[in-house]
């Protein structure tokens, strides 16, 4: 296998694991916390440097983990006080943990590989040169790790989707089922964890925080449904995989840096084309209510001086900007999208209702 398709496989394999939890954490509007514990999961991983002497020893995931539901607890507890909230609470909490960390590792590890650039932005691009075994293969450490996060994402997911799924949307209904809230919540929170300790050293804090939240956003951008979102979660944090890989290599840039960038692309892009959702969608529908709004005012009208004595100066094309103040160009629009959709006639001038006009005018009238 080359350097460059297992840095991708690296790459991608992140990003599906990180997408997983980063859905929980946008349906529960946690988006935020993502970013905190993915930086506080480095005092974790320096205290637990500390205490084994090694950066390859397996308890630093478990230290990191820690760290990460330890933030948690302390973002949670200063919101039940009742004086602040969720969003200053993590202010508080996240940048007092990541700098003490970083303060432990300038005064007592400048030595050792725990730079503050590798955590913010990754090595993706050298991950190829850590190698481990795995099952008789060499293969790269972040790949062996990542692998087996998402292996145990996936067991998870599967094994707790109904608890999971009833905690995140009722967590009262959970309750009465037998089901602990706070107990899922701090199971998720570990999960989240150890995601992001895993993903720490191959792509950085910034790209674990835009791999959990981006593409899970972009999954609520087409669907309601959570088996859908997550599905095209994956899709995304797939193709801002590939697509940041392919602009790293072609603009000669950093690769963590351009994944992150790709999740915002991919954002932007489901944000203008979503069916339902997206800004092109929102801004046709807008235009074809204003418009289905005009044709029922025009056919209620036609329909009140239907019969009457007024009614061929009323039903006049040239008569409407007088009674509803519409201006000649916009009338005539207004009667062309009324006509093709055979809401009323024109004859010499003079608008007669259909019967299918007729029936919308009535209908708006009893609302």
């Amino acid at each position: 296998m080359s350097a460059s398709t297992e840095i991708l496989l690296i790459a991608i394999v992140t990003a599906v694991a990180c997408a997983i939890p980063g859905v929980f954490l946008v349906l529960r509007q946690m988006a935020m916390m993502s970013d905190a514990i993915s930086h506080t999961v480095l005092l974790g991983i320096v205290l637990g440097f500390f205490a084994f002497q090694s950066l390859d020893s397996p308890w630093l995931i478990p230290a990191a983990a820690i760290m990460g539901v330890i933030t948690v607890f302390l973002v949670e507890m200063f919101v039940n006080t009742r004086l602040v909230k969720e969003d200053a609470a993590i202010g508080i909490v996240f940048p007092a943990l990541f700098s003490i960390a970083v303060i432990l590792i300038s005064r007592y590890a400048s030595g050792v590989h725990l730079d503050s650039d590798a955590v913010l932005l990754g090595q993706l691009e050298f991950a190829f040169f850590d190698r481990s075994q795995l099952f008789g293969l060499d293969i790269a450490h972040a790949l062996k790790v990542m692998g087996i996060i998402l292996i145990l994402n996936v067991i998870l997911l599967l094994l707790f989707y109904k608890e999971l799924k009833i905690s995140t949307f009722d967590a009262g209904l959970a309750a009465a089922l037998g089901f602990s809230p706070v107990l899922i919540h701090y199971g998720l929170m570990m999960m989240v964890s150890i995601t992001a300790v895993g993903a720490f050293d191959a792509v950085g804090s910034i790209l674990v925080v835009a791999l959990m939240i981006a593409p899970a956003a972009t999954g609520w951008l087409f669907t309601d449904r959570l088996d859908r979102m997550l599905i095209y979660a994956v899709v995304a944090a797939v193709l801002s995989a590939v697509g940041g890989f392919a602009m790293a290599i072609w603009f000669d840039t950093n690769m963590g840096g351009s994944m992150a960038t790709m999740c915002g692309v991919v954002f932007i892009i489901a944000l203008l084309t979503a069916p339902d959702r997206g800004l092109i969608a929102v801004a046709l529908r807008r235009m074809r209510q204003r418009w289905e709004f005009s044709q029922t005012m025009l056919a209620i009208h036609l329909l009140n001086h239907e019969g009457t004595d007024a009614e061929e100066d009323e039903c006049r094309v040239d008569h409407l900007w007088e009674h509803l103040r519409w201006q000649p160009d916009f009338a005539e629009q207004v009667i062309r999208y009324a006509e093709g959709h055979g809401v009323v006639r024109r004859q010499r001038g003079i608008l007669n209702l259909t019967d299918e006009g007729r029936a919308i005018a009535e209908k708006a009238m009893v609302r």
